[in-house]
């Protein structure tokens, strides 16, 4: 992961698919930015006590989500790679590793919804249908929320602060 990743804005006039996939890249991107230039031992450094929060949990857990909504909810495929463990439980995980999972997840990611007929193609999950539209604004959901934590962590981390 280069130090600084680029960041792609989402489009102002586009349509609602080219809008919603683009604010979930620009989260995508400002994650790896969270994470850029960091040691392994400062990805895995729970830097806001008591929480067990970690950068490279973080990372894990959005591993997590992109593979059950994207591989398991909309194309059935289930999860592409079996990372292990508990996603804040990073003590033994191999943080380059841990990296690639996530950007192949989000490749993947992309390709499904790129391949969707519509936003109103459906997939299924916790015995309830949804649609894809619904899916990319619960993953934007989750980045939103989590990149906030990012936020913190990276502060806490090494001081660098902004998106």
């Amino acid at each position: 992961m280069s130090d600084h990743p680029k960041r792609t804005s989402p489009p102002a006039e586009g349509d609602e698919r080219a809008t919603l996939a683009g604010f979930l890249q620009f989260h995508r991107e400002t994650l790896a930015r969270k994470c850029a230039g960091l040691t392994a031992g400062q990805l895995k450094q729970r830097a806001v006590p008591p929480s067990s929060l970690s950068l490279l949990g973080l990372v894990r857990h959005m591993t997590r989500g992109e593979q059950e909504w994207f591989g398991k909810a909309l194309d059935g495929t289930g999860a592409w790679a079996d990372q292990g463990g508990d996603d804040f439980d990073v003590d033994d995980v191999d943080a380059g590793k841990a990296l690639e999972l996530w950007e192949e997840a989000c490749a993947r990611s992309r390709a499904a919804v790129e391949a969707a007929e519509s936003l109103d193609v459906t997939g299924r999950a916790y015995d309830k249908t949804l649609s894809l539209r619904w899916i990319i604004t619960h993953m934007l959901e989750e980045y939103a929320r989590h990149n906030g934590h990012a936020d913190l962590l990276r502060e806490r981390i090494d001081g660098v602060t902004g998106e």
